[in-house]
């Protein structure tokens, strides 16, 4: 059977980087189908051009935000159903706030009336999310360098928002630039020792770097109920059959397949670890599984031709 036992290409952070960037901060933005929208107008009845339209979701940190235009008219999509806080400011208007209640994907138009007087100070978390929301797109496109740069101009800001170091690393990691992404990771973890979220990329960076001991120690050291995203759990367990510990393997893959059922994949490595441990009969099983679960993976057809190979 040494036919089965061929090497596991391993995950690279490069192609996690664009989700992790837009799911690793808690400044990360609502996605909903609602659009929320309106017009603004002053005490004269003129449209107010250019004010800050910020929408906060009751009993939520997270924020959306818009501009008007000429007519005074705004529009905010990707807004979830419930209630949401409507601030409206502009300089020389008092700021106008209002609710709006966003039902079955859809909002009634809301009317402002902003008053002379002096508008509140903007809230700087508005720029924050928004410049967030374009460098992960930038990202996301592959246009690396210039996502960095709107992290590291946003850093110079706000030096407190240490969290943007975490993001300049994976911004590094997209890259492959291992010691300048852990060089901006450190300083993230030193503030924050214990997020899960990022040791399991500082793990992720190790195992790049090729330590994969280094990197099996912090992943050991994570309470697995902590985890919400299995895949740097399943590079740990492709090093572990490549490795040609099969055993481990399969340990780790059935507390992830524990956690996470309807991860399809982790049937297939589970599959791969029971052949690397020589239990062909269980191989099968997941192997079989996993096609019938997934048949148009990308694994699939390796999946079909182990379970051709284990049938002779």
């Amino acid at each position: 059977m040494n036919a089965l036992r061929i090497p596991i290409p391993v995950r690279t952070a490069v192609a996690l980087c664009a989700a992790a960037l837009l799911s690793s901060s808690a400044m990360a933005q609502p996605k909903g189908n609602a659009r929320l929208s309106g017009k603004v107008v002053d005490d004269q009845g003129k449209p107010v051009e250019n004010a800050l339209v910020t929408a906060t979701m009751a009993g939520q940190a997270e924020s959306l935000s818009g501009k008007t235009d000429k007519k005074g008219e705004w529009h905010i999509d990707h807004a979830n159903n419930g209630e949401w806080k409507i601030e409206i400011s502009k300089e020389g208007l008092a700021t106008a706030t209002e609710m709006l209640e966003a039902k079955a994907d859809k909002a009634p138009p809301l009317n402002v009336t902003m008053k002379a007087g002096s508008a509140t100070k903007a809230d700087p978390m508005v720029d924050i999310n928004g410049q967030l929301q374009t460098a992960a797109g930038l990202a996301q496109s592959g246009k690396i360098p210039e996502a960095r740069k709107i992290y590291e101009d946003l850093l110079a800001k706000y030096p407190q928002i240490y969290q943007l170091e975490g993001f300049i690393a994976r911004t590094y990691a997209a890259e492959d630039n291992i010691p300048a992404a852990m060089q901006h990771l450190k300083v993230n973890l030193d503030k924050e020792p214990n997020n899960p979220d990022l040791k399991m990329f500082q793990a992720e960076l190790l195992m790049q770097s090729g330590d994969k001991a280094g990197a099996k120690a912090i992943l050991d050291g994570i309470d697995m109920k902590d985890v919400k995203d299995p895949y740097t759990y399943i590079n740990e367990a492709i090093n572990l059959i490549n490795d040609k510990k099969g055993p481990e393997a399969v340990e780790l893959l059935t507390k992830l397949i524990a956690q996470f059922p309807t991860t399809n994949e982790l049937y297939y490595y589970r599959g791969r670890a029971y052949v690397a441990s020589d239990k062909l009969p269980e191989a099968k099983a997941d192997l079989e599984k996993f096609v019938s679960l997934s048949p148009n993976a990308k694994e699939a057809d390796d999946a079909k031709k182990i379970l051709d190979q284990i049938k002779k």
